[in-house]
Formats: C-alpha cells, sequence, structure tokens
C-alpha cells in the first residue's frame, strides 16, 4: 500500500496527517506557536518556527505510522500547504532568512498603502493582477521593508512563501506555486500566469527578487535531501510537493473545482472563496490561481482577518469563569459552556451588533485603521450575549463577503460548505445558515488544508487520477438550514453592520491617530 504525508502551516499550529491512497488517516500530529506581535496591528514569523513545527509534525506521523507497520519505502510523496506569507521570507544568497516573515495579519505597510494610491497607475494595476492596493498584500509589506529595513533589502536575494521556504531547506530546490505567488497582489499577471516586469517596475520591486520557477501545486519541486530522511524516518528523495496557501487548499480538499462550488474557511480568520476562470477586481475581493487547474481556474476570495481570533480574544479576556468551570467538566472546552449559554440568548443578541475588526480589516472594506466594536450594549446583556453577538458578528462579515462575491461569479451553488474550528461548533452553523441564506454543509473527517495537501501529493506522483483527485477523500454532511423567521431577522440587523462601519470610520480613523 502506498502512502502520502500533507502538512499544513497554519498561522497558530502546523498540522500534518500520513493517509492512504484512499484518504484513510494511519497517523496525525499537530504542533502549536504564536505568531510575533512586537507592536499594534504587527505580526510575523521567524521561519525557524515552521521548520521545527514541520519537522516534529513529519516526524511524529512517521512513527505513528511504522508502529502499524508502514515503512519508510510505502509512505511515496510529501505535500506542503502554509498560511498566505505576506511579505514572504527575505533571503539571502545562501538562502538564510534575513528578517522574520510579514504574515497576512500584518497591517504596517499603511503608508506603503498611501504611496502606492498617489504614485501608481493602480487601475492598471488592478487589471494586471486581478488585486487590490491594501497592506493585506504581500507586495506592499515589501515595499516597507523597502523603506525600513534597508539593510535587508540590499542583502535579500528573493523572497519566499512559507511553503516554497520550508521545501526549499528540505529538498535544496527552490520554486513557488503559482497560488502563493497570485496571492502576492500587485506582482503577478493574472492572464499570464507569471510575475509581472511591468507591475514589478512601476512597484520598485526588481524582477529578480521573485523566485525564476513558478510551478503547480500539484508538482514536484524535489526530493527529501539525506540528512532530513534520516532525521524524519523517511525515505532519501522522497517527492515533495509544491502546494499552495492553505485556503485553496483547504478549498480543494472540501471537492471543490468547478466554477460555482464555495466554501468558507473559519479558522483563525475567515475565508470565503468561490472558483471562477475571470478576475473581478472591482467588487474588493481577492484573486489567485486555483491549486488544482492553477493554469484555468482562479480562485477567487475575500475574508475577515480576525474570525476565530475574535472568538479566542472574547474568551480570554472576558470569560475566566468559564474558562475555570470547563476545567471540571470531561471536555475541559469553555467554549462548549459559552455556547450552550449562548443558545439561550435569541437570535440577533438583544440588540447588541459586533464588528469583528480587531487587527483592520480586509475584504470588502479594506481599512487598516478599523477596529473592532459592540454596538447596542445595555446593562440587561451578558457575557453569554456578547459571545453569540461575537458569533453572529463573524457572520455578518462572511455574508458582507458573498455579497460581493456574488456580483462577480458566474454561479454559485446552492449550498455554503464550511471547513475550519467554527465547524465544531453547532450554534455557529445554524447561525450562518441563517444569515446566508445558504444551506452549511462541513467535512466529516476533522482535517482540511492538510488533507488537501495530501490529495495534491497523492495527484502529483500518479497515485491517483484526476477524477479521484476532483471527488477528494472527505465526507461532507449536511449541518444547518436556514430558518425562515430568523433569516428575515439577520437581513435585518446585517443592513445594521453594512450601516455602521461607514458611520464609525471616521471615528475609528481619528482613535488610530490619537
Amino acid at each position: 500500500m502506498a502512502y502520502v504525508i500533507g502538512v499544513d502551516i497554519g498561522t497558530q499550529s502546523t498540522k500534518a496527517l500520513l493517509v492512504d491512497v484512499e484518504g484513510r488517516i494511519v497517523a496525525q500530529h499537530s504542533s502549536a506557536y504564536h505568531p510575533d506581535t512586537p507592536r499594534p496591528l504587527w505580526a510575523e514569523q521567524w521561519p525557524s518556527v515552521w521548520l521545527d513545527a514541520v519537522k516534529a509534525t513529519i516526524k511524529a506521523c512517521a512513527e505513528k505510522a511504522a508502529a502499524k507497520g508502514v515503512t519508510r519505502e510505502d509512505i511515496k510523496a510529501i505535500c506542503i500547504s502554509s498560511l498566505y506569507g505576506g511579505s514572504g521570507i527575505p533571503v539571502d544568497q545562501e538562502k538564510r532568512a534575513l528578517y522574520p516573515c510579514l504574515i497576512w495579519m500584518d497591517r504596517r505597510a499603511t503608508q506603503e498603502v498611501e504611496w502606492v494610491g498617489k504614485n501608481i497607475d493602480t487601475a492598471r494595476l488592478r487589471q494586471i493582477t486581478g488585486n487590490g492596493i491594501d497592506s493585506y498584500y504581500g507586495y506592499t509589506k515589501m515595499l516597507w521593508l523597502k523603506n525600513n529595513q534597508p539593510e535587508v533589502w540590499s542583502k535579500t536575494q528573493y523572497f519566499l512563501p512559507p511553503n516554497a521556504y520550508i521545501i526549499r531547506e528540505l529538498t535544496g530546490a527552490l520554486a513557488v506555486d503559482h497560488s502563493s505567488a497570485g496571492n502576492i497582489g500587485g506582482v503577478y499577471d493574472m492572464e499570464k500566469r507569471g510575475w509581472s516586469e511591468e507591475a514589478l517596475t512601476m512597484l520598485g520591486i526588481p524582477v529578480e527578487m521573485m523566485p525564476p520557477r513558478l510551478v503547480d501545486s500539484s508538482e514536484i519541486v524535489g526530493g527529501l535531501l539525506p540528512q532530513w530522511a534520516a532525521e524524519l524516518g523517511l525515505k532519501e528523495g522522497t517527492p515533495v510537493i509544491a502546494g499552495g496557501v492553505d485556503a485553496a487548499v483547504a478549498t480543494f480538499a472540501a471537492g471543490v473545482t468547478r466554477a460555482g462550488h464555495h466554501v468558507a474557511m473559519i479558522g483563525t480568520s475567515m475565508c470565503w472563496g468561490y472558483i471562477n476562470q475571470s478576475v473581478d477586481a472591482s467588487h474588493g475581493l481577492i484573486s489567485m490561481p486555483h491549486v488544482y487547474n492553477s493554469q484555468k481556474d482562479i480562485y477567487i476570495f475575500g475574508g475577515a482577518i480576525t474570525a476565530g481570533a475574535s472568538v479566542t480574544w472574547y474568551r480570554e479576556q472576558f470569560c475566566h469563569a468559564e474558562t475555570e468551570a470547563a476545567k471540571a467538566t470531561p471536555h475541559g472546552d469553555p467554549h462548549r459552556l459559552l455556547e450552550e449559554s449562548a443558545a439561550n440568548i435569541k437570535a440577533g443578541s438583544d440588540g447588541v451588533v459586533f464588528l469583528p475588526y480587531l487587527m483592520g480589516e480586509r475584504s470588502p472594506v479594506w481599512d487598516a485603521k478599523a477596529s473592532g466594536t459592540f454596538v447596542g450594549l445595555s446593562l440587561y446583556h451578558t457575557r453569554a450575549t456578547l459571545y453569540r453577538a461575537v458569533l453572529e458578528g463573524v457572520a455578518f462579515a462572511l455574508r458582507h463577503n458573498m455579497e460581493a462575491g456574488r456580483r462577480g461569479a458566474q454561479s454559485l451553488d446552492d449550498k455554503l460548505i464550511v471547513v475550519g474550528g467554527a465547524a465544531h461548533s453547532d450554534l455557529w452553523m445554524q447561525i450562518i445558515a441563517d444569515v446566508t441564506g445558504f444551506p452549511v454543509w462541513s467535512i466529516e473527517e476533522d482535517v482540511e488544508a492538510a488533507m488537501g495537501a495530501a490529495l495534491l501529493a497523492a495527484l502529483g506522483t500518479n497515485l491517483i487520477t484526476r477524477e479521484t483527485a476532483e471527488g477528494g477523500w472527505v465526507t461532507l454532511v449536511e449541518r444547518a438550514k436556514p430558518d425562515a423567521e430568523r433569516q428575515k431577522l439577520y437581513a435585518e440587523r446585517f443592513a445594521v453592520y453594512v450601516d455602521l462601519y461607514p458611520a464609525l470610520k471616521p471615528i475609528m480613523h481619528r482613535l488610530q491617530a490619537s
């Protein structure tokens, strides 16, 4: 029997799983960490943290599989997906990291965004790349490094996405997958499927800083080096597959390979995306080649920076009582206690609306100075009220992106697939169904992007057919159907949600400036 390993480098943990060629999980392991946030709105990570986590999770999977009779010769390939790495990792001629990776969550490049808006033909930039101008995008973060870290800039040979950096460490071979290249934003030509010399020249970023080898997500980049094979318990030369951006890889894991398919990935952040064959930069969403059929299909998505992160923030800051009480329960999970209490609060959270803009906001708002807000508070409200309002606020952010996406999508299927940590919450799944009006489905297996990476590994080494890849290895289950009465109420509250940001924007910006 042949086996493959899928790895997903996330914002707060790396997960790996080892499966057979029918998608049955033999072993899995995870390793947790946190990004560095040295200043407000900054978020960065040294790649050594990711490399250590990748090594630990692959080694653990190999050891667990060996205990079940799987040999190193049986493991035929590895594929690595990763969080969107923003600027990427600036590396020198020896491919050593010169500075932390400014990840997707980082919002420091506000002055660079203003410079681009004033000095660049932004209409042409959007036409070439299918993307907009915001500090989310890697090219603005690269410009921040150019302006603020000139010594780093002068020594930089390449900017490498996280998965490309790790694969280069493991194999000695260097390549960037098309999804990661496209998601950098203003430097990739979506029509030509390659780096845009025109855009790079406009921005003042040398084209030589972009790695020349671009590959499909299912392509073999190189073979595992002898020293890593010995350490990880794998065979020397084991093929390592390119992978891609985690949101698109998780979408692929859910069987999303054709126009109209759409998925919401709700973890630390939220990404809702669909498959299309043409870009639509006018509605504020993000475009990049899909990890499947990357020369034809485009993964178009939008999302909230702090989705699950908003829930975690609220629990950690205000729910100590539930955290302590959960220690005495069999599951030990304070979220379950909070969900039980929030389920007793009526839809609409008794008039409280939450804007989940705790690190600025991405699409369709695109405002690094936006801030999180509870509106409608009174002495009547409880922690449970606000917990439900947080869940509803993220669901409103999801709908906000879906409304923008409807204007550019050729079609959308009549069901919404939700993957990520939010899928563990029955209450949240029902809220999402009621807010969006779509029946909500999720993946029965708790795997998502790591499973998508494993699927790409099997596809890239011809262990499965393209027909199998399109069907995927996961099982979709229906979780919630929209309730007509709640749907009507949420439509009214969503209108309030949409009106709140423009009304509060001047005040948010004044507070950021003070």
